[in-house]
Protein backbone atom coordinates (compact mmCIF):
# COMPACT_ATOMS: atom_id res chain seq x y z
CA UNK A 1 0.00 0.00 0.00
CA UNK A 2 1.69 3.25 -0.62
CA UNK A 3 1.93 6.52 1.62
CA UNK A 4 -0.71 8.01 -0.04
CA UNK A 5 -3.52 5.43 0.20
CA UNK A 6 -5.76 4.93 3.21
CA UNK A 7 -5.83 1.43 4.56
CA UNK A 8 -8.87 -0.53 4.77
CA UNK A 9 -11.19 0.29 7.71
CA UNK A 10 -11.58 -3.21 9.54
CA UNK A 11 -14.68 -5.38 9.02
CA UNK A 12 -16.47 -5.99 11.84
CA UNK A 13 -17.29 -9.77 12.10
CA UNK A 14 -19.29 -10.58 15.11
CA UNK A 15 -20.38 -8.31 17.75
CA UNK A 16 -22.41 -9.32 21.49
CA UNK A 17 -23.39 -7.46 24.39
CA UNK A 18 -23.06 -8.41 28.34
CA UNK A 19 -26.26 -7.80 28.89
CA UNK A 20 -28.60 -8.93 26.06
CA UNK A 21 -32.32 -9.36 26.88
CA UNK A 22 -32.94 -12.43 29.08
CA UNK A 23 -29.33 -11.83 30.63
CA UNK A 24 -28.58 -12.75 34.51
CA UNK A 25 -25.69 -12.23 36.28
CA UNK A 26 -22.25 -13.73 34.26
CA UNK A 27 -21.44 -17.32 35.30
CA UNK A 28 -18.82 -17.99 37.91
CA UNK A 29 -15.15 -17.99 36.49
CA UNK A 30 -13.04 -20.99 37.93
CA UNK A 31 -9.67 -19.07 39.13
CA UNK A 32 -11.46 -15.49 39.75
CA UNK A 33 -13.20 -14.41 42.88
CA UNK A 34 -15.30 -11.85 44.28
CA UNK A 35 -15.70 -9.40 41.58
CA UNK A 36 -17.98 -9.51 38.08
CA UNK A 37 -15.63 -7.61 36.46
CA UNK A 38 -13.57 -11.27 34.89
CA UNK A 39 -16.71 -12.77 34.48
CA UNK A 40 -18.38 -10.49 32.75
CA UNK A 41 -14.96 -9.91 30.14
CA UNK A 42 -14.89 -13.64 29.42
CA UNK A 43 -18.90 -13.67 28.89
CA UNK A 44 -19.18 -11.31 26.30
CA UNK A 45 -15.81 -12.42 24.92
CA UNK A 46 -17.35 -15.98 24.38
CA UNK A 47 -20.49 -14.86 23.17
CA UNK A 48 -18.62 -12.95 20.51
CA UNK A 49 -16.64 -15.70 19.68
CA UNK A 50 -19.22 -18.03 19.16
CA UNK A 51 -21.28 -15.74 16.87
CA UNK A 52 -17.89 -15.31 14.94
CA UNK A 53 -16.70 -19.27 15.13
CA UNK A 54 -18.94 -21.22 16.61
CA UNK A 55 -17.82 -23.48 19.60
CA UNK A 56 -14.32 -24.09 18.27
CA UNK A 57 -11.14 -22.48 18.59
CA UNK A 58 -10.35 -19.58 16.28
CA UNK A 59 -9.56 -21.22 12.72
CA UNK A 60 -5.64 -22.82 12.54
CA UNK A 61 -3.05 -19.88 11.58
CA UNK A 62 -5.23 -16.78 12.34
CA UNK A 63 -3.83 -14.40 14.90
CA UNK A 64 -6.68 -12.71 16.93
CA UNK A 65 -5.24 -10.23 19.60
CA UNK A 66 -7.55 -9.68 22.50
CA UNK A 67 -7.71 -5.78 23.68
CA UNK A 68 -9.51 -5.14 26.56
CA UNK A 69 -10.58 -1.59 27.34
CA UNK A 70 -11.48 -0.28 30.93
CA UNK A 71 -10.99 2.95 31.98
CA UNK A 72 -11.13 1.82 35.76
CA UNK A 73 -10.39 -2.38 35.43
CA UNK A 74 -11.56 -4.24 38.57
CA UNK A 75 -12.27 -2.08 40.87
CA UNK A 76 -13.78 -4.33 43.80
CA UNK A 77 -10.98 -6.64 43.64
CA UNK A 78 -8.66 -3.68 43.85
CA UNK A 79 -11.27 -2.38 47.32
CA UNK A 80 -11.15 -5.66 48.93
CA UNK A 81 -7.74 -6.22 48.55
CA UNK A 82 -7.01 -2.39 49.86
CA UNK A 83 -9.68 -3.49 53.16
CA UNK A 84 -8.16 -6.20 53.58
CA UNK A 85 -4.74 -4.82 54.17
CA UNK A 86 -5.86 -2.09 55.99
CA UNK A 87 -7.23 -4.14 58.35
CA UNK A 88 -4.21 -5.80 58.86
CA UNK A 89 -5.15 -8.98 56.94
CA UNK A 90 -3.23 -10.93 53.89
CA UNK A 91 -5.29 -11.08 50.77
CA UNK A 92 -5.62 -14.18 49.08
CA UNK A 93 -3.00 -14.73 46.37
CA UNK A 94 -6.08 -14.84 43.57
CA UNK A 95 -6.53 -11.34 44.30
CA UNK A 96 -2.93 -10.80 42.98
CA UNK A 97 -3.51 -13.13 40.01
CA UNK A 98 -6.70 -11.43 39.04
CA UNK A 99 -5.82 -8.02 39.82
CA UNK A 100 -4.51 -7.75 36.85
CA UNK A 101 -6.75 -7.19 33.69
CA UNK A 102 -4.42 -9.21 31.53
CA UNK A 103 -5.03 -12.27 33.42
CA UNK A 104 -8.68 -12.79 32.19
CA UNK A 105 -7.72 -11.36 28.25
CA UNK A 106 -5.41 -14.06 28.50
CA UNK A 107 -7.81 -16.64 30.00
CA UNK A 108 -9.74 -15.94 27.19
CA UNK A 109 -7.05 -16.26 24.13
CA UNK A 110 -5.98 -19.29 25.88
CA UNK A 111 -9.56 -20.85 25.79
CA UNK A 112 -9.85 -20.00 22.18
CA UNK A 113 -6.49 -20.90 21.13
CA UNK A 114 -6.07 -17.07 20.24
CA UNK A 115 -2.79 -16.82 18.87
CA UNK A 116 -1.98 -12.76 18.66
CA UNK A 117 -1.04 -10.26 21.30
CA UNK A 118 -3.09 -9.64 24.36
CA UNK A 119 -3.14 -5.35 25.04
CA UNK A 120 -4.98 -4.39 28.08
CA UNK A 121 -5.89 -0.39 28.32
CA UNK A 122 -7.18 1.82 30.51
CA UNK A 123 -7.28 5.27 28.56
CA UNK A 124 -8.12 9.10 30.32
CA UNK A 125 -10.50 9.66 26.74
CA UNK A 126 -13.17 7.83 24.98
CA UNK A 127 -12.55 4.15 25.70
CA UNK A 128 -14.26 2.99 22.41
CA UNK A 129 -11.72 5.24 20.46
CA UNK A 130 -8.50 4.03 22.12
CA UNK A 131 -9.87 0.19 21.94
CA UNK A 132 -10.47 0.78 18.07
CA UNK A 133 -7.37 2.44 17.53
CA UNK A 134 -5.31 -0.56 18.99
CA UNK A 135 -7.29 -3.04 17.35
CA UNK A 136 -6.49 -0.66 13.99
CA UNK A 137 -2.88 -0.59 14.96
CA UNK A 138 -2.19 -4.27 15.59
CA UNK A 139 -4.28 -5.02 12.55
CA UNK A 140 -2.62 -2.55 10.20
CA UNK A 141 1.07 -3.21 11.44
CA UNK A 142 0.35 -7.29 11.04
CA UNK A 143 0.42 -8.30 14.62
CA UNK A 144 -2.64 -9.94 14.32
CA UNK A 145 -5.26 -11.12 11.41
CA UNK A 146 -8.46 -10.10 13.83
CA UNK A 147 -8.67 -8.50 16.98
CA UNK A 148 -11.41 -9.05 19.52
CA UNK A 149 -12.44 -5.32 21.36
CA UNK A 150 -13.38 -5.63 25.02
CA UNK A 151 -15.53 -2.56 26.43
CA UNK A 152 -16.12 -2.90 29.92
CA UNK A 153 -18.43 -0.16 31.22
CA UNK A 154 -18.98 0.38 35.31
CA UNK A 155 -21.97 0.48 36.65
CA UNK A 156 -23.35 3.74 37.69
CA UNK A 157 -23.33 4.86 41.05
CA UNK A 158 -27.31 4.21 40.99
CA UNK A 159 -26.67 0.32 42.03
CA UNK A 160 -27.44 -0.27 37.83
CA UNK A 161 -25.29 -3.35 36.67
CA UNK A 162 -22.00 -3.63 34.74
CA UNK A 163 -21.80 -4.10 30.96
CA UNK A 164 -19.39 -4.94 28.32
CA UNK A 165 -19.81 -5.13 24.61
CA UNK A 166 -17.20 -7.35 22.16
CA UNK A 167 -16.53 -6.75 18.55
CA UNK A 168 -14.45 -8.77 16.62
CA UNK A 169 -12.53 -7.04 13.62
CA UNK A 170 -10.79 -7.86 10.73
CA UNK A 171 -10.01 -8.28 6.87
CA UNK A 172 -13.91 -9.98 7.23
CA UNK A 173 -12.46 -13.34 4.76
CA UNK A 174 -11.77 -15.61 7.66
Amino acid sequence: MSAGTPRPTPVVRAEAAWPEPGDGPPTPLPGFVHSAFNPLVAAVADRCLTRAYGRAPAPDGERVAVVLVSPTGDEASAARVRATVAEGGRPGPLFFFQSVPNSVAGHVAARWGLGGPVVCLAPAGDPRAAGLAEADLLLHDGDADAALLVLIERAPDDGGADSAVAVLLGGGDA
